[in-house]
């Protein structure tokens, strides 16, 4: 009989089970010994476009144009009413980065030639190399370049011009007269060709499919014209509603027609069908598109009118990925930029770093800058360190565990928020429609660990490898320890 012997193999099988145990869970857990690659920061998270800077030296800015070679601000300007004893309306050329005049367009030409100083209400087109292609009231086209004084123009004959735009062929235009799209020759401002739509008064070209998007907010139609034939191909009902129109603005990369009503914006594909929209409590004023990031920017005014439910005399820029209307950055306040004076512009620098807002109540240009926040140093405590490998050599002198990284380069957007319905009161930028992407599902696996990490897991195991042989050792002892003192019975 071994009364003892029980109790000895009992510690050793406990012993080595542990120790074993040990190594398994280890190797089985080693992808988690070390960090997953952080995450892309989601928009909401505290990417956005911070003030950088407020230019007041070119009147009352109507339409911005950031010409894409020279790096020159077009700015056309009206007379700010505050300020009689001086007339402000004409072309201004700034510095994009002070907001520092370089050029000021003063004479412009009259229907009978006689040059004044007059308000440029539209920018139709960027000029090769540099200069822009303007409206001016009634129905003058002008064109002129940066140092210019006084601009080439002349009238167009008809009706007030009330859009303008590139034109199809060599030192053309494209110009609205309420109904009538014609195409003018930029010298003489004679029409070449017309087409009269049902109604309508402002347009948006999209030159690579050779396509002109005409709005008529009055019926809710968006007619799609070929600028060869200069014919209608297509009408698109857009959404009933009462309130104005904001914009007609086409996507250059993707051929995508935005246009503002009331407090959204809807979006359609260059085919004419609807891929979505936003919605929000500000009136949608102004969009341009960046191609570089595939990015869109939609300026939403205030009504300025305290009478309205909402209403806080401040606008807003929203950012989104074009592709599927996804908004990217948190929203941006505009303090006091209301419609009550003047409908708000804006430009993108290529890449979206830089983006310009006017406000012509204010008489002001915002310089916004992109602002990422750096990432946070990860936290050493969270994660247990590897057996430190003997072979490495020694720290340089100066260098220290867990500096903190660079600051973070956070682009993929957040997810698309769900779908509101339309004419809701849902912060601007909210997404209507679109097929913007959705967050993991719950319980879905984690990211991979990034390389070397089973490195560091490979040598924790070896370390309680060697641990569990020497509780092993130190369990055989034991038994021989025990089963060997006098008065137990036993093998001798």
């Amino acid at each position: 009989m071994k009364p003892h012997a029980p109790r000895v193999t009992g510690a050793l099988v406990f012993t080595t089970a542990t120790a074993a145990a040990l190594i398994v869970a280890v190797t089985a857990g080693g992808a988690g010994a070390e960090p997953a690659a952080p995450s892309p920061q989601a928009a909401p998270g505290g990417v956005t476009y911070r003030e950088a800077g407020r230019f007041t030296t070119a009147g009352k800015p109507r339409d911005l144009l950031l010409h894409p070679e020279s790096k020159n601000l077009y700015v056309g300007s009206d007379d700010l009413a505050d300020t009689a004893d001086v007339n402000e309306g004409g072309l201004y050329v700034l510095n994009p980065a002070d907001g520092s005049v370089r050029s000021t367009v003063t004479r412009i030409p009259g229907p009978t030639g006689t040059f004044a100083r007059r308000a440029v209400t539209r920018i139709g087109a960027a000029l090769p190399g540099d200069g822009v292609v303007f409206g001016y009231p009634l129905r003058g086209i002008g064109t002129a370049r940066t140092g210019d004084e006084t601009a080439a123009g002349a009238w167009v004959a008809g009706a007030t011009v009330t859009d303008i735009g590139p034109g199809i062929g060599p030192g053309t235009a494209l110009v609205a007269q309420g109904p009538v799209l014609a195409e003018v020759d930029l010298a003489t401002a004679a029409v070449r060709r017309s087409l009269t739509l049902e109604g309508g008064d402002s347009f948006a070209v999209d030159a690579a499919r050779k396509t002109v998007w005409f709005t008529d907010f009055a019926n809710r139609r968006l007619y799609k014209v070929d600028t060869e034939r200069l014919a209608v191909v297509a009408t698109v009902e857009l959404p009933a509603g009462e309130g104005f129109g904001g914009f007609t603005e086409v996507d250059p990369q993707t051929g995508a027609v935005w246009v503002g009503l009331d407090n959204s914006v809807v979006v359609y594909a260059a085919t004419g069908t609807r891929l979505g929209g936003l919605s929000g409590k500000d009136l949608p004023r102004a969009a341009r598109f960046d191609s570089a990031t595939g990015q869109a920017f939609v300026v939403w005014q205030d009504a300025g009118d305290p009478s309205l439910p909402g209403s806080d005399n401040d606008g807003t820029l929203t950012v989104h990925r074009s592709a599927d209307l996804t908004e990217l950055v948190r929203p941006v306040v505009l303090p006091g930029n209301q419609v009550q004076l003047g409908v708000a512009s804006l430009a993108v620098q290529p890449g979206a770093e830089v983006v310009l807002v006017s406000s012509p109540a204010q008489g002001t240009i915002t310089r916004l800058e992109r602002f990422v926040p750096p990432e946070p140093s990860p936290d050493p405590s969270s994660h247990p360190s590897p057996s430190p490998d003997p072979s490495a050599s020694a720290p340089s002198p100066g260098a220290s565990a867990g500096t903190p990284t660079g600051p973070g380069t956070a682009t993929s957007p957040a997810a698309s928020p769900a779908p509101a319905p339309a004419g809701s009161t849902a912060a601007p930028g909210a997404v209507v429609g679109g097929t913007g992407g959705q967050p993991p599902a719950a319980g879905a696996a984690p990211a991979p660990a990034p390389h070397g990490s089973l490195a560091s897991t490979g040598t924790t195991v070896l370390s309680l490898a060697g641990t569990a042989a020497a509780l092993t050792l130190a369990g055989w002892a034991l038994i021989r320890f025990r089963v060997g003192r006098p008065g137990r019975t036993g093998p001798g």
